[in-house]
């Protein structure tokens, strides 16, 4: 494939308790290095995941993702031919994936990369290997899916799947890992708390849901929940259900931060 969608990042006020989760939970390979401001970088073999610590200003949550591409200039031609609009920022070499960061139309946030390209370090450079728990998919919402569909179809030649009859979404993948592009309505937050158009969810894929479950269970009991956050609430059933939109989950959960999961059987 011309692009393989390798990184996504979360930002974070608890960058170690993410880490642990990742790694207890879903057996995500945890660096070792310690990162400028107190970043962790976990990897599932493919996809490498930076937990950011949150500066002041800055949104919390499932932030964004990047693509490693055979070759840079290709994507920049692209640009130039059918989204000249779109706008191409270079970033210091100290981050160990987003040597390029750009944008979707609809102002989505990802980072670029290529296999050669320095700032590519650490879980990074690993050998791709398969693992019994990995991602396998990330939902994006936006107002235009279709628009925003065709962007990553035209510009990284990401494949679009069949979908079941009547689904909404467009679900574009690369091989390995699957993008969910799905419509954000407003009137879809009925009952709960509007979120904006945004990074959606992330998904993985476990070898045993049974396996996953008591796991999940085993870091819930070493790390309970503060009290001001209780496992069931109206507005909480209404985001699930909104979830559940997305075809491939069979068990819907979230991080400790509060990021959206869900999980499927290999």
């Amino acid at each position: 494939m011309f692009a393989q969608m390798r990184h996504m990042a979360i930002v974070t006020s608890n960058a170690n308790n993410e880490g642990d989760f990742y790694r207890d939970v879903f057996g995500m390979r945890r660096s070792s290095l310690q990162r400028a401001g107190g970043a962790v970088v976990v990897g599932d073999g493919y996809v490498g995941l930076n937990l950011n610590p949150r500066a002041p200003g800055r949104q919390a949550g499932f932030d964004h993702f990047g693509f490693e591409v055979q070759e840079v200039e290709v994507v920049f031609s692209r640009l130039k031919e059918k989204y000249p609009k779109i706008q191409v920022l270079h970033r210091p070499s100290n981050r160990p994936f987003a040597g390029i960061s750009m944008h979707d139309p609809m102002g989505n946030v990802f980072d670029l990369s290529q296999a050669n390209m320095e700032n590519r370090r650490d879980i990074y450079t690993d050998k791709v290997e398969e693992r019994k728990r990995r991602i396998g998919h990330f939902g994006l919402r936006c107002v235009e899916p279709e628009e925003c569909g065709e962007f990553y179809r035209d510009v990284f030649e990401l494949t679009e799947l069949e979908k079941p009859a009547g689904d909404p979404n467009h679900y574009l993948s690369d091989g390995k890992v699957m993008l969910a592009v799905m419509p954000w309505k407003i009137s879809d937050f009925a009952g709960s708390g509007i979120e904006r158009p945004a990074l959606d969810h992330i998904g993985f894929k476990v070898e045993s849901l049974t396996a996953f479950k008591a796991d999940l269970e085993k870091f819930k009991s070493a790390n309970p929940a503060p009290e001001d956050r209780p496992e069931k609430n109206p507005e909480r059933e209404v985001r699930q259900k909104l979830l559940a939109t997305c075809c491939f989950g069979q068990y819907h959960t979230s991080d400790p931060d509060g990021v959206l999961i869900d999980v499927s059987e290999n």
